[in-house]
This record gives structure tokens, C-alpha cells and sequence, in this order.
């Protein structure tokens, strides 16, 4: 971008860049400016402005005449993403639209000609986006928000929409759920990685702390009082309605033991199975205030912010894994007052499960829990679908390893620039070279 521009965007803007946005933003750009495509890794905890960097990145690729797609996992999200667009990039004349799989037959044939025709520069959807029939006239940038919920066929699928005969579009992929830097160095030798290690200024950490559930009788009072003061929470269930193969509690079954124990509290219900009406309708009335306690299932782990809700509740927390616990606790510490988080639990969950749950009381940093999380449930397929277990990798421990597999990357430079690594390749990556690119 041009620095016209660029000024553009960051005059509209209530806060500043942080020097890691900045940075971010700078490497992408260079990519950006490439023939070759771009394969680049945004990562960044919870609130650290990853959307904003993104968008900047669309704007260079539109303004160079391409179009941009915009993928993330939940049609929750895929809205919020949709509607600050429309505020940041819809002023300088950036045509946006939305394409969710709970369209209307008659507003996706809309959107899909209008794509298709190249009257829509950035398109921000969900799975929807890489369905058969949707077509792009020049896609030339694919940005994937919260990645590892995607697997890779699907992230493969969208990215061959915009193929030709000779090149791949630029693809920016961002998670919030950190990837440890020996993982980094192995799943994505050719994937650049960027990373966002600054949080804006005014966040404070959140207080997290264990509660079994046989203390809900306090846990209850503790929420009458907080919310008599003027604010709001998140009480955050596993499950939907009850399960007679899961001892979880419900969402819909929470709502209704809350609102019988606690009717001075305004109490709201959003999941999964609720039609996206009334999915807008519950998070407007929560967002403006009218809703004090927000009862959800995880659909709220990403793409909600409301700074007025400092408190979030999470019942069977040790049936949670640890990326979803921090970003469920990312929902909470986002305005300039303390916030806390309660992992609720049963009263004997186990030893493994109380020493997961006591490093989400010990650690607010998104990346040592994820090398935390690795130790746990180890690495999975570095270069295939299966995304958690043991790792292929014959010879090496990503724990014990770092200062080799470091020297290994290297070494793995100087043979591409020598033009030796085709062998290497053949001999231990047979069928799954399409991996390396997606």
C-alpha cells in the first residue's frame, strides 16, 4: 500500500497500530508484492489485532486489482469479520459482501453471480465459500481465519479456486490458538511465519481460577452480586440439551436452573441449533445490554466482543482441551475493567485433567500454554489430516530436539538453494507433497 493509502485506513481507526501490527502487516506486504505466491502464518493470542493486518493485506490485493476471500469457521464469526469490514475497508470504496451457508437459495445466487462477474472484491464467508457453483473472476489472496479448524482438504479447496495453469493465489492463514515454534519450524518448513507477540495497550490479564461444582450454591451468589453492579457474564456449556452418553451440563438446561434460581438476572441463550435470526437478535440484546448472563455453548469461543462482559464461566471445563479453554477465556479482558475466569469442574476430575486445568490458572500466554498442550496430546500428522497423536517424524522428538530441528531448517535452506532437496523429498514424502502447500 501506498502511504496515502495506508494513512487512509489508520485516520479512521479510535486506537494505533502496536509496533507488532505494524511489523506484521510490513511482512505480509513485501509477499504481497511477489510473483511467487505467498504461503504465510499470522499468529497471535487472543485480541492482539490479528483481523486488522488481515484486512490491510486485502486492501493491498484489491487495490492491485485482485479479489480476496475471507474464511472462518463459524457464521458468528464470519459476521463479525463481515461487519468490520464494511466499517474499514467499505469507506474507501472496497465492495464486500457475505456468503454463509444458511443463505437464502435467491441471496446466494446473488452473491455467487456477483462473484463470479468480479462486482465483489472481498468476499468473507464460511465453509460456503469453497462449495461447488462459487466461482471467482480473480481471486488472487486467500485469508483463513482460525485455521487449525479447517482441515486441509478444505483449505486445499478453496485455495484451488482461484488456480490457473501456472500459479496458486497468496494465502494468509491466521490462528489464535499458537502453534509451538518446534512445531512451527517442522508442519510448515515453507510456510512463512509472522508473529503478533504484543497485545494493544489497557488489556489486563484475566484472573482464572478452579471452582469444583459442588460449590455452585457460592458460584450462584458470587454472579447475583456481580451482575447488581452493573455487569455482565458469559456461562459457557459443552452440550446443547442433555445427553444420556455425556455427563455434561446443558446449555438449555442451564438456562432454565438459572433463570428459576436468579429471576432478577436477565438471562440470554444462543448455540448452534438456533436459527441465525435469532442468533443476531440474542448477541444485539446482549451487546446493548438488555441480556446480563449469556448462556452458550462453545459457539461463543470465537467472533464475540463485548468489553461490558467481564466474567465467564465454564461448567465441565476438564472435558475441554486447552486451545479452547484460552480462547473461550479470550472472550473476557477485552474493556479496562478486571475480569476473571471460573473453570468449573467435578469435585474428582482426575489428575490429568487437574493439572490441564492448573495450567490455565498459572499462564495467560496463549504460546506457553500451546507448548503446554503439545506435551499433552502430541503433534499429530505434520503433513496430512489427522491433526493430534503420535508424530510421523522417524528420527526426531519436537520436546528434545529444538536445537537440531533448528539446524535441520537451515540445513534444509542450503539444499533448496543448491537444488538438491528433490531427492530428499521423494524419499520421505512420497504422496504428500500437496500438504507442503496448503
Amino acid at each position: 500500500l501506498s502511504d496515502a493509502r495506508l494513512s487512509e485506513v489508520t485516520n479512521r481507526l479510535t486506537f494505533t497500530l502496536t509496533a507488532a501490527q505494524q511489523r506484521a502487516y510490513h511482512e505480509i506486504a513485501k509477499d504481497l508484492a511477489q510473483t511467487k505466491p505467498m504461503l504465510r502464518l499470522v499468529q497471535g493470542d487472543v485480541g492482539s489485532g490479528k483481523t486488522l493486518v488481515a484486512f490491510l493485506a486485502a486492501l493491498q490485493a484489491i487495490d492491485g486489482k485482485a479479489q480476496v476471500a475471507f474464511m472462518a469457521p463459524t457464521e458468528l464469526l464470519s459476521e463479525q469479520h463481515f461487519t468490520q469490514a464494511q466499517k474499514v475497508l467499505t469507506p474507501l470504496g472496497i465492495r464486500c459482501a457475505l456468503l454463509r451457508g444458511s443463505e437464502t437459495a435467491a441471496r446466494r445466487r446473488d452473491v455467487v453471480a456477483s462473484l463470479a462477474l468480479g462486482v465483489i472484491d472481498l468476499i468473507v464467508g464460511t465453509h460456503a465459500l469453497f462449495q461447488q457453483g462459487v466461482e471467482f473472476k480473480n481471486l488472487g489472496l486467500v485469508i483463513i481465519d482460525e485455521q487449525h479448524r479447517f482441515g486441509v482438504h478444505q483449505r486445499m479447496a478453496l485455495r484451488d479456486k482461484g488456480q490457473d495453469a501456472t500459479t496458486h493465489p497468496h494465502q494468509l492463514v491466521m490462528t489464535a490458538t499458537p502453534i509451538p515454534r518446534t512445531l512451527a519450524m517442522t508442519a510448515y518448513a515453507d510456510l512463512a511465519l509472522t508473529l503478533i507477540d504484543e497485545m494493544p495497550p489497557g488489556r489486563k490479564p484475566v484472573e482464572t481460577r478452579l471452582l469444583a461444582a459442588s460449590r455452585r450454591n457460592q458460584l450462584l451468589e458470587r454472579l447475583q452480586n456481580y451482575c447488581a453492579q452493573g455487569n455482565q457474564a458469559y456461562w459457557v456449556c459443552r452440550l446443547v440439551s442433555e445427553s444420556e452418553l455425556l455427563d455434561c451440563e446443558s446449555a438449555e438446561q442451564t438456562f432454565q436452573d438459572l433463570s428459576s434460581a436468579l429471576p432478577n438476572i436477565r438471562f440470554g441463550l444462543i448455540h448452534g441449533r438456533c436459527h441465525r435470526d435469532e442468533k443476531q437478535r440474542v448477541m444485539q440484546s446482549f451487546r446493548d445490554g438488555k441480556i446480563q448472563v449469556l448462556v452458550a455453548t462453545t459457539v461463543i469461543e470465537v467472533g464475540v466482543d463485548v468489553p461490558n462482559a467481564n466474567l465467564i464461566i465454564i461448567e465441565n471445563a476438564e472435558q475441554l482441551g486447552l486451545a479452547q479453554l484460552h480462547q473461550l477465556r479470550g472472550r473476557v479482558g477485552r474493556g479496562d475493567k478486571p475480569s476473571w475466569c471460573l473453570l468449573v469442574h467435578t469435585d474428582d476430575p482426575g489428575e490429568g485433567s487437574k493439572a490441564r486445568l492448573r495450567i490455565m490458572r498459572e499462564h495467560q500466554s496463549g504460546f506457553v500454554i500451546a507448548e503446554e498442550d503439545l506435551k499433552i496430546r502430541g503433534p499429530g500428522q505434520l503433513l496430512g489430516p489427522r491433526q493430534s497423536g503420535a508424530t510421523r517424524l522417524r528420527l526426531a522428538d519436537l520436546q528434545l530436539h529444538l536445537n537440531q530441528l533448528e539446524q535441520a531448517r537451515l540445513l534444509a535452506n542450503k539444499l533448496t538453494n543448491q537444488g538438491s532437496q528433490q531427492v530428499l523429498i521423494d524419499r520421505w514424502f512420497t504422496g504428500s507433497q500437496q500438504y507442503l502447500s496448503s
